[in-house]
């Protein structure tokens, strides 16, 4: 276990406390920062979040300059992405700060995208992300970040740029899972 891969690991450990610290009451109150009034719990919960995301970028950057890229890497790295957003929408859902049908759509896109991925893998083909899946993987970290810090700073300013985010998140999710079943079309078209 390379230290890419450690760091990967950490990104999943942080999803179950992530989830309890949001969805539990610990009694911690309410706070307001920038303009922003909520509960503690948001607070602590979206800045576990935002640096779990950001261990997706250090993994990275770290497995790729030192040629640490190893198969558990390939393997554990969309996992923890996609599990770490994937609980994250579904309790912006729950809290009633995500409109579900949004949050559907994105969830089934990353489920179609992960089965096309499968299939590929069985032909011995390992594609990598596209830029556009770059972009709307933090596209949504954005979103929910901005969602969780109940619109921190933009609150001040009468701007909706959480649910702006959000809208921003559903374009890229649509449009790179299309250009993802467009490049990739021959699995089907070939098919008996």
């Amino acid at each position: 276990m390379n230290i890419p891969n450690k760091i990967t690991v950490s990104r999943i450990l942080l999803i179950p406390v992530f989830v309890i610290v949001i969805l539990f009451d610990f009694g911690w109150g309410n706070m307001n920062f920038l303009g922003a009034d909520m509960p503690v719990n948001h607070f602590i919960a979206g800045l576990i979040f935002i640096i779990a995301s950001c261990t997706d970028w250090v993994d990275g950057y770290y497995a790729r300059k030192y040629n640490l890229v190893t198969n558990l890497g390939k393997f554990l790295d969309p996992l923890a992405d996609k599990l770490l957003v994937a609980a994250a929408f579904i309790i912006l859902v729950e809290l009633g700060m995500a409109p579900s049908w949004i949050i559907i759509i994105i969830l089934s896109r990353e489920f179609a995208v992960t089965g096309l991925r499968a299939i590929l893998a069985g032909e011995g083909e390992i594609v990598a992300a596209s830029q556009l899946g770059k972009i709307k993987t933090w596209a949504q970290i954005v979103a929910i970040s901005a969602l969780l810090l109940h619109n921190t700073i933009f609150t001040m300013i009468n701007i909706p740029f959480d649910m702006i985010a959000l809208y921003i998140a559903l374009i890229f999710t649509v449009w790179s899972g299309w250009e993802y079943f467009y490049l990739n079309r021959r699995v089907f078209v070939n098919s008996k």
